[in-house]
C-alpha cells in the first residue's frame, strides 16, 4: 500500500507531540513536516506538496478554515480536521465527506480517518478535495446564522448596480463590498470562489466565469485552471518545472502559473 505523505497542524506542542506519536503506528502514513499556525501550514503545503493533513481547525492567527480557503484548489491535499467543535459542526463535516477527529483524539477514530483519506485518495482526485470543504464551511455559516434586521434579499445587489468596480460578498447576516483593485487573487473551487484581500479571504457562492464576468480583464488574469490573479501585487516570478512558474504576491502568497496559461500574463512579465 502506498503511504500518504502527511502534514501535521497544531498550535498545541502537547497536542502535536500525541498526533505524530499515534501516527507513527500507522504504516501507510509519512509525516513529512509539523506546524504549529496557519502561515506554517500553507508554506509546507507548497513546499511538501503533502498528500493529507491533518489540521486544527482552532488557531490564533489563521485558523483551519483560513487555511483551506488559502490555499488553491489544484494543491490543496486530503484534510482531516481535528477539532474541539459543537456537534453542529462535525454534522456538516459528515454531510459533506469532510473527515474530522473529535479531541481528545483516541487510537480508533484516528484509523478511521486515515482509512477514509486512503480510500479518498486512491478514488477520488485529490482536485475534488476543496469544494466539499467549502461546502462544509457555507453550512456551518448557515446553521451559525443569526437573524439580521437587514433584509439582505431586498437589496440591489447586480452588477449593474454597482459602481467603481466592485464586488458584493454576502456572509451570513453581513454584506461585504470589496474593491476590485484591494483583491489579490481569486481561487474557484466548484461553485465557489475564494477572494483573497488585505489579509482576508472571503467565501463568495459563484462559478469562476461568472466572477470572470464581473472583474476587470485588464488587470485580472488567469493563471491556472481555477486560479486568477491581480497583476498590480506580483512582486516576483519563480521558475518551476515544465514550463510552470510561481508568482509571490506579498510577503506570503505564492500563486502557481501552469504552463497553459503562461501566455495569459507574458506580455505583462516582459514589460510590453
Amino acid at each position: 500500500m502506498m503511504k500518504l505523505k502527511t502534514l501535521i497542524v497544531d498550535d498545541e506542542p502537547l497536542a502535536l507531540k500525541l498526533l505524530r506519536a499515534k501516527l507513527n503506528k500507522i504504516a501507510n502514513i509519512d509525516i513529512v513536516g509539523e506546524c504549529k499556525n496557519g502561515r506554517e501550514a500553507i508554506a509546507a503545503t507548497l513546499d511538501l506538496a503533502p498528500d493529507l493533513i491533518f489540521l486544527d481547525i482552532q488557531m490564533p492567527g489563521l485558523d483551519g478554515f483560513d487555511v483551506v480557503k488559502g490555499l488553491q484548489s489544484d494543491i490543496l491535499p486530503l484534510i482531516v480536521f481535528t477539532t474541539a467543535y459543537e456537534q453542529y459542526a462535525l454534522d456538516a463535516f459528515d454531510v459533506h465527506a469532510v473527515d474530522y477527529i473529535l479531541k481528545p483524539i483516541d487510537d480508533e477514530r484516528i484509523l478511521r480517518a486515515v482509512q477514509r483519506a486512503q480510500e479518498r485518495f486512491e478514488g477520488v482526485d485529490a482536485q475534488d478535495n476543496k469544494p466539499p470543504i467549502l461546502g462544509a464551511i457555507d453550512s456551518i455559516n448557515q446553521r451559525n446564522n443569526l437573524k439580521s434586521s437587514l433584509n439582505i434579499s431586498q437589496l440591489d445587489l447586480s452588477p449593474s448596480a454597482l459602481v467603481d468596480k466592485k464586488i458584493v460578498i454576502k456572509d451570513r447576516d453581513e454584506i461585504t463590498i470589496l474593491k476590485q483593485s484591494d483583491i489579490e487573487w481569486v481561487d474557484a473551487a466548484g461553485d465557489y470562489v475564494c477572494l483573497h484581500s488585505q489579509g482576508e479571504t472571503h467565501i463568495k457562492r459563484s462559478t469562476l466565469k461568472e466572477l470572470l464576468a464581473e472583474l476587470d480583464e485588464n488587470i485580472f488574469k488567469r493563471v491556472h485552471r481555477s486560479t486568477i490573479v491581480n497583476l498590480n501585487f506580483i512582486d516576483k516570478v519563480i521558475p518551476h518545472t515544465k514550463g510552470e512558474f510561481f508568482l509571490l504576491l506579498g510577503e506570503f502568497e505564492k500563486i502557481k502559473v501552469s504552463r497553459n496559461y503562461k501566455d495569459s500574463i507574458k506580455h505583462f512579465l516582459l514589460g510590453e
